[in-house]
């Protein structure tokens, strides 16, 4: 699994180089914080989580080519995604497929 900033860290590879495997999953969301304290303290606790979330937004969406919106709104809570999603989403480029026998004697001969 790889979730939260796992998640945007492989988005953020080398386009054609973004590998899952096919029973892995990931999940994107919206920055966690909890804040507490004085008035002023807390809201500039909450301009920096919303800050925060408007910066992962953006990179999600310069690196899977999703428009921010969608990033946006697919964000607001925990979205898991298989393998196969991933790659259709634009978070990684390749699912890897077992090699068949034929491929693996042809590389071998």
């Amino acid at each position: 699994l790889a979730a939260s900033g796992g998640a945007v860290l492989m988005a953020g590879g080398e386009k054609g180089k973004r590998f899952i495997l096919p029973h892995a999953k990931m999940m994107i969301h919206q920055p966690y914080g909890q804040v507490g304290g004085q008035v002023s303290d807390i809201e500039i606790q909450a301009r920096e989580i919303l800050e925060t979330r408007e910066t992962l937004n953006k990179i999600l969406a310069d690196h899977t080519g999703q428009p921010i919106e969608r990033i946006a709104k697919d964000t607001e809570r925990d979205r898991y995604l298989n393998a196969m999603q991933a790659k259709e989403y634009g978070l990684v480029d390749h699912v890897v497929e077992k090699k068949s026998k034929k491929a693996a004697a042809s590389k071998d001969a």
